[in-house]
């Protein structure tokens, strides 16, 4: 697979760079909830951020912030309340760019308003891929938007959710690599960092996890040959982050890959090798509902290896997830020097923000 990846990385005209920077500025302590609230970007509700989100983010225990439709009244808007959240002192340490992410795939999954309006399904060359993230990264830019939740990198399948959702771009490992890769490109030279979706691939269910358990009966032959070469490509040029699906595959674990260590700290950390910020899909849908409460499903996905577990439902829920993190913690459940360390992380992808 090696030969084969350094060819397509050389057709998409990208080279390789490392996951993460050799150094960034890191605080001289941090506390347990500083190291918990590193591992949170909230969702919130309207068009105003709660107060009690701007007093997280003054103590140093937020990473940032997720936006959806219902947050966006229009680019000026978003662009002046990003900024004003940006411009929030913080602790020494804790004052690199936050995290503002949203999904802006194109076509039907756009959560600021304008480009890129052609839909990975339309998308047929490498040129038009590295257009589209382009685009992305200028709409997102002008919003004060610095990460986006794309490339989508699944391999579809007939009847695939993603691919009826018109959110693929094709249905063999080359084209979504080309695609997916030059996509992420694209976003890299407009200077807003990719996250791509959804490890260790999500072509194959009939259902989104967003309204459905989902599960993936692929043997880890069929994952590793068709499903996870978009996504060795990508962490091969250096994508700083990657979601991680919330879909059960058996092949490895009957737990949902990002409640997994197998999936996480085995399959994308060991094997394909990523430095880089695991993230969640969300982890507030009905995918992950028999799994317990927001707080405890937070807990066992940063038991597995997940950075940031995401919960787009609402501020509260992200909350709820802060605390079951703490409790963990408190409980000896998760190991708060290992905690501290996935802070540095995100503290990490946050610094690269800056440049």
């Amino acid at each position: 697979m090696g030969h084969l990846l350094a060819a397509l990385l050389s057709i998409i005209g990208i080279g390789q760079l490392p996951a993460e920077p050799l150094k960034a500025p890191q605080p001289r302590a941090m506390t347990l909830r500083q190291a918990a609230g590193q591992h949170m970007v909230f969702a919130y509700d309207g068009l105003v951020p709660p107060q009690d989100l701007r007093r997280r983010i003054a103590r140093g225990e937020a990473a940032g912030v997720i936006l959806f439709a219902r947050n966006v009244g229009s680019t000026a808007q978003v662009r002046a309340t990003m900024r004003s959240l940006q411009q929030i002192r913080r602790p020494r340490g804790f004052k690199a760019p936050l995290i503002v992410m949203a999904d802006q795939e194109g076509g039907g999954v756009r959560r600021i308003p304008g480009a890129p309006v052609r839909a990975a399904a339309d998308v047929d060359t490498v040129s038009q891929a590295r257009s589209d993230g382009r685009a992305a990264a200028r709409t997102l830019l002008r919003a004060g938007v610095n990460v986006n939740l794309a490339a989508v990198a699944d391999v579809a399948r007939p009847g695939a959710a993603l691919e009826a959702e018109r959110r693929t771009y094709g249905r063999t490992s080359y084209d979504v690599t080309r695609l997916a890769s030059a996509f992420a490109a694209g976003l890299r030279a407009g200077r807003v960092l990719a996250t791509p979706k959804h490890f260790p691939g999500f072509g194959a269910s009939d259902v989104n996890t967003d309204a459905a358990p989902a599960r993936i009966e692929s043997s880890l032959d069929t994952l590793r040959a068709v499903d996870e070469p978009p996504f060795a490509a990508l962490i091969a040029d250096g994508v700083p982050a990657v979601m991680v699906s919330t879909a059960v595959y058996p092949a490895l674990d009957e737990q949902p890959a990002a409640l997994s260590p197998l999936w996480v700290r085995g399959e994308l950390r060991r094997h394909l090798r990523f430095r880089g910020v695991a993230v969640s899909d969300d982890l507030g849908t009905p995918a992950v509902a028999p799994f317990g409460s927001n707080g405890r499903r937070a807990a066992l996905a940063v038991q597995a290896g997940i950075d940031i577990p995401l919960f787009a439902g609402s501020y509260r829920a992200g909350v709820e997830a802060f605390h079951g993190i703490v409790a963990a913690a408190r409980s000896a459940h998760l190991d708060l020097g290992v905690l501290r360390d996935k802070a540095r992380r995100v503290l990490r992808m946050r610094a690269r923000l800056a440049r």
